[in-house]
């Protein structure tokens, strides 16, 4: 089983980061036979990013995966752009992706909706995605609610062209953890950068201290019982405590003299043991920055290998001449 997924650069590493995907990719490293993560800079060129500022969240966020627990002895992590042969599979699979099946994606619909100016990189951004998957002949693919039609995007491109020409393409599954689909943000809605409601998990402890606090709830005074299922606070403390636990937050929200304010502290107490020794640990791997750019040199050879294999497949079954 090959699982491949990678992640843009495009802000802080925060808790829906965290529990909707590096937590998966550190399980499938010890359970899947092979793992290839990336960082998809490409992906973000679309948006016009500061170039400075993109190179400095593409090398946070491989500091993040590293500190968070991904081992490059069982996981291939490379750069999205340290394989070329990844645009070159974008536009030879993009002569077989009709028209119609891009626009229907829904982060072109929701462009238009809003009158953004839509570049050609945003239109074909699926097809790129499909590369990515494709490229590396992944079975899985973990991926939040949110992008499953990209990989049913993948899963077309992938059977028209097998249809046209062979079982040349791995046709990729989604893996969607349903308890993981969705982790609330301070607002209530999807935990999201572009929301601005995340809780960041390399910030100060002070700074995720007022993140907690910040956590949208209902009005229900302290003197009645509160409702911990409906609860954001509690939806995000689940993840972090055991099961006694939460059966023991459950008692107190139940109480007279337990309120949210009490809710979020704990919660806060929570997150900030869990996340101090990723915190320690990044800043060591942050004073031996050349020690990640040879991990990522590494990374990006062998998926480079992996990716010119299929390439050289594709490049044969359309009949271009091979030299």
């Amino acid at each position: 089983m090959r699982v491949v997924s990678g992640v843009k650069p495009s802000g802080k590493m925060h808790v829906g980061n965290y529990l909707g995907a590096v937590k998966r990719f550190i399980e499938f490293q010890n359970s899947a036979e092979e793992s290839f993560i990336f960082v998809a800079d490409y992906h973000v060129l679309n948006t016009y990013p500061d170039p400075a500022h993109l190179r400095e969240s593409t090398m946070d966020i491989l500091l993040d995966y590293l500190a968070l627990g991904l081992d490059p002895e069982k996981t291939t992590l490379f750069l999205q752009s340290s394989v070329p042969e990844v645009t070159e599979l974008t536009f030879l699979l993009s002569n077989y992706t009709p028209m119609g099946l891009l626009e229907r994606a829904h982060a072109y619909k929701d462009a238009l909706s809003k009158e953004k100016n839509i570049n050609h990189g945003m239109f074909t951004y699926p097809v790129l995605m499909a590369a990515d998957i494709l490229a590396y002949h992944a079975d899985f693919v973990p991926v939040g609610r949110d992008q499953k039609q990209h990989i049913e995007i993948t899963r077309d491109i992938a059977m028209r062209f097998n249809n046209r020409f062979g079982d040349i393409l791995t046709v990729p599954e989604p893996y969607i953890e349903e308890s993981v689909a969705v982790i609330p943000g301070t607002d209530g809605r999807k935990m999201s950068k572009s929301y601005g409601n995340t809780i960041e998990i390399f910030n100060t402890p002070k700074m995720m201290k007022k993140q907690v606090m910040n956590i949208v709830t209902d009005s229900t005074p302290m003197e009645e019982p509160l409702d911990a299922e409906s609860c954001n606070v509690f939806a995000l403390y689940r993840f972090f405590a055991t099961p006694e636990e939460c059966r023991e937050m459950k008692k107190k929200y139940a109480s007279s003299t337990f309120g949210y304010g009490h809710a979020k502290l704990a919660l806060f107490e929570k997150m900030n043991k869990y996340f101090t020794p990723f915190r320690e640990k990044r800043e060591e791997l942050k004073r031996d920055e050349e020690k990640v750019r040879e991990i990522l040199r590494r990374g990006g050879e062998k998926a480079r290998r992996e990716a010119q294999k299929t390439v050289s497949e594709i490049r044969r079954a359309v009949g271009i001449v091979e030299i």
